[in-house]
This record gives structure tokens, sequence and C-alpha cells, in this order.
């Protein structure tokens, strides 16, 4: 234990040895407060005091210190029986980790103990040194849940890793909250068969935040091959399915354009929702199709200030490339 000559300084970390817990939470508290890093050690040992709320002080006291040296010593908080003592142990090595604290995490992960594995799967994305591939494959077959949604989330983190044919494996899996990050995590990944298994998956999947995230995982991805099956999802029963299609085919548009794609859009601009609406009538801008130009005049009247407001700059838009276009074609005086 580490001596010291501030007298006041002693008195809290004597106390903090009392058999009693209203002295001990007195002494804890009081040590967090004075911020002295003398009291480091003492601290340390508070963290396997018997009582909970001792344990969480002395963490987030740890967490003030922010001297790295506590990792190790904070690690097995991330395992606690008591939820609010895994929270702020998580909170705090999540700013006190970094690349040096690699090994000694990936190390952590093979106690048997699924909150604390689980946490640690989530502090790898902090580091995202694709090292920890190797460690994080086999938790995307756990048995627990838990544990694949863990996995699936921190894979996306990782530098470089660009393909994993287990992670396909889990937009099919019967947890839907697995499915919900398999489907983000898919987006930054390029095996030949994602853009297929996500659009098979945009059609089929049952939930619909599953399908949601499908269109962003489309949208980062960008290809043409895509506008169909987000088309399909224009028609989606779920408000946030319509609206994150119409923005994936948005993004799409950049390098991409298809006329197939305004019968949709055009319908869109009638959506029971405001936000659908918006999004429909900046993607029909994006196209530039005269086509469309009726259906924009018409949302100009939209009770919506912001949908009016997006139909109107996306008729300027395609005027003036209609107009652009038709003086290329004169002929040269």
């Amino acid at each position: 234990m580490t001596t010291t000559t501030d007298p006041e300084l002693q008195e809290w970390i004597e106390l903090l040895q009392s058999g009693d817990l209203s002295d001990r939470l007195v002494a804890i508290k009081s040590l967090q407060h004075l911020g002295d890093e003398e009291a480091l050690d003492v601290v340390v040992l508070a963290l396997n005091d018997e009582s909970p709320t001792v344990q969480k002080i002395a963490i987030a006291t740890l967490w003030e210190f922010a001297n790295p040296k506590v990792i190790p010593n904070l690690i097995p908080s991330l395992g606690s029986p008591d939820e609010e003592i895994r929270a702020v142990a998580l909170s705090a090595l999540g700013e006190l980790v970094s690349q040096d604290s690699l090994l000694l995490l990936l190390d952590a992960l093979h106690q048997e103990n699924l909150h604390l594995q689980r946490n640690i799967l989530i502090l790898l994305r902090k580091i995202h040194d694709a090292q920890s591939l190797p460690y994080l494959l086999p938790f995307l077959e756990s048995e627990h849940p838990e544990l694949r949604e863990a996995a699936i989330t921190t894979l996306r983190y990782l530098n470089q890793v660009k393909t994993s044919p287990t992670a396909l494996a889990l937009l099919q899996d019967p947890v839907d909250f697995v499915r919900r990050e398999a489907a983000l995590t898919l987006g930054h990944l390029a095996d030949a068969e994602v853009i297929p298994s996500l659009s098979k998956s945009l059609r089929e999947d049952p939930d619909w935040q599953v399908r949601r995230n499908i269109t962003k995982a489309l949208a980062i991805h960008g290809v043409g091959v895509a506008i169909p099956v987000l088309i399909e999802a224009i028609a989606d029963e779920h408000w946030q399915v319509r609206r994150f299609a119409v923005q994936a085919l948005q993004k799409i548009f950049q390098t991409a354009k298809s006329d197939g794609a305004i019968p949709a859009l055009v319908k869109a601009l009638t959506d029971e929702y405001a936000d659908v609406r918006k999004d429909a009538a900046i993607a029909l801008g994006d196209l530039a199709s005269p086509d469309a130009l009726q259906a924009l005049r018409q949302a100009l009247d939209d009770p919506d200030r912001e949908v009016s407001i997006r139909a109107e700059r996306s008729i300027s838009k395609i005027e003036q490339i209609v107009a652009t276009a038709q003086e290329s074609n004169q002929p040269a005086i």
C-alpha cells in the first residue's frame, strides 16, 4: 500500500479499511473528491469491497485518475454480476484502453464469463485492430445471442477486414437483434454474396429494423445492382424502411441512374410520412428526369413546408439541366 505524509489523506485511507460500510463509503467518496493519486493503490483494493456501491465509486475514482496502469485491475469488473458496476467499468475502460491494451484484452476473452466477454468485444471497437479477428470469429457462432451480436458489431470496426462467410450466415440468425447488426456490418464487407444476401433479406425478413438496416448497408455499397430491390422497398409496410430505401437510391443515383425508379419515387411523393415525401423529392431531383416534373409541381402544395421546398429545388435543378441540354444541341451561329 502507498504511504503518504498527508495526514488528511492517510485518515481516509485508513478509514477505507473499516468494517463499517458507512465509514468506507465516506472514505471512498472523500478520496474521490481529493483526487490524489497517492491513494491509487488503496482505491484499487476497494474494487474488491463487499459493497457494490463502494466498488462503483472506486471504479469512478480510478477513472478520474486516468492512469492506464489500473486497466488490469478494472477488467474483472466488466464481468461483475452487478449491471451498474459493469456499466461504469466499461465507460472507464472505454477511455483508458489503447493499442497498448490489445493483448491484455484478447487474453481476457478466454475467461468463461459472458458479461466480461461481451464487454471486451465492445472495447475492441476502440482499438479496431485486425489482429483481433481470430479471437473474435468464434464468438460469431456462440450459443449466446448477446455475444453473437457484440462480435458481429465489432467486426465492422476492424481495419482491413473485408470478407467473412460467418458474418453472412448471421443475416439468417434466429434472433432479431443479431440480424440487425449483421445487416449493418455487411455494408462494410465485400464478399461476392453480400449484395444477393442483403437483397434476399430485404424482401423476406419479418423484422422492419433488419430491413431498414439493409437499406443502409446497400447505400454504403452504392451499387446499381441494388436498385431493383430498393425500388421494391419503397412500398414496404414500414415508413422507415421506405424512407431509407429512398435515401439509398438517392446515393446510388450519384453513380448509376435508373428511370425505372421514377414511378416508385413519384408514388412516394404522396406517402403519409413527410420524411418519405421529402427524400423522394430530393431523389427525383438527383434523377433529373423531366418525367418527374409534373409530380414535383404537385408537391409544391404539400402541407409540409420542407417537402415543398425540396420539390421546388428539384424542379429548378431539372429545368436547369434540361435548358443546358437544349442549349448544347443548338447549332453554332
